[in-house]
């Protein structure tokens, strides 16, 4: 008996592939982000806010309001005394900061650095101890080595004042508010309760001995066992910045070179204190226009 061939046998595959379409297998499912952007009152201008931006004009922008339109000073702090008030009678305490040959050193300018600054130099310091790169430094600018030099950011090309200009007490006026920074007393190693301000264990209840322990330093197995980082400790204290923010002037003294403030500020006697405009204050109203400002200006203005 002869066999009958299988015609679905004898055909040819196709000579290409045939899409998943023609057999109803195309999926509907599609890439979903997991971390979806959320709008926010920052990203959407809403509210009257304008949409931040990640230049660098826009950041330096941002950080005018808060930049003080002239440069601070250098002063060294002598202690702490007190004086009488005319008006009220009562008695207040002020530190005495002393102006030691403050001088204006160099200059940072947004076209070279990205910013405005001032440099500023105060007190004095032989020249064979000053390394070499540092010494050349202020040979360019002429200007004698100093002691401490600190950098002061101005908002403008209007705060810089001329290399070499001397900065007296006169630079700031009775009655204003000034932010001084320093760095804090060294208090060396520290326990929970003087570093923190832990309560400490119970004077009773089977607690012997570790009375001033700080207790439990985190979970256990649950929690990974481990004690998380930044957790508070005991450890070293003092010795960082500190900045006490609207301190007032009560008195300047040009012939001494003091400058007297009400209260107390940050750091020990004979510390490095730097003293500028409060940025929580009304500016105040002072002239700042100086020949470097215009020599700056002037470019600026040609290239508008």
């Amino acid at each position: 008996m002869a066999t009958t061939a299988c015609h679905g046998c004898l055909q040819l595959p196709p000579p290409f592939p045939i899409p998943r379409a023609a057999f109803g297998l195309v999926s509907k499912r599609g890439i979903k982000s997991i971390s979806t952007p959320r709008h926010t009152r920052f990203t959407r201008g809403g509210e009257g806010l304008p949409v931040l931006q990640t230049s660098i004009t826009a950041a330096l922008e941002r950080k005018a309001y808060t930049t003080p339109l002239r440069t601070g000073a250098l002063g060294t702090k002598k202690g702490m005394s007190a004086i009488y008030d005319t008006e009220t009678g009562r008695r207040r305490a002020c530190t005495i900061v002393q102006m030691d040959r403050v001088q204006v050193v160099a200059h940072k300018t947004r076209q070279k650095h990205g910013y405005y600054a001032v440099q500023v130099g105060s007190g004095w310091k032989h020249p064979s101890n000053v390394t070499r790169p540092l010494l050349g430094h202020y040979a360019e600018h002429g200007v004698s080595p100093k002691r401490h030099l600190v950098e002061f950011r101005v908002r403008d090309e209007r705060g810089l004042l001329d290399i070499g200009e001397m900065i007296g007490p006169g630079w700031f006026q009775e009655g204003q508010y000034v932010d001084a920074k320093a760095n804090s007393r060294g208090m060396g190693f520290a326990g929970g309760m003087k570093r923190h301000g832990f309560k400490g264990q119970p004077a009773s209840h089977g607690v012997s001995l570790t009375h001033r322990s700080m207790g439990s330093a985190g979970q256990s197995q649950g929690g990974g066992s481990r004690v998380l980082p930044g957790k508070k400790m005991p450890g070293r204290m003092g010795g960082h910045q500190v900045t006490t923010q609207n301190v007032k002037v009560m008195k300047v003294d040009e012939e001494k070179g003091i400058v007297v403030l009400n209260g107390c500020i940050p750091g020990p006697d004979g510390c490095v204190v730097k003293l500028s405009d409060a940025i929580k204050k009304p500016w105040p109203e002072i002239p700042m226009v100086t020949s470097a400002a215009q020599a700056v200006a002037e470019p600026l203005r040609e290239t508008v």
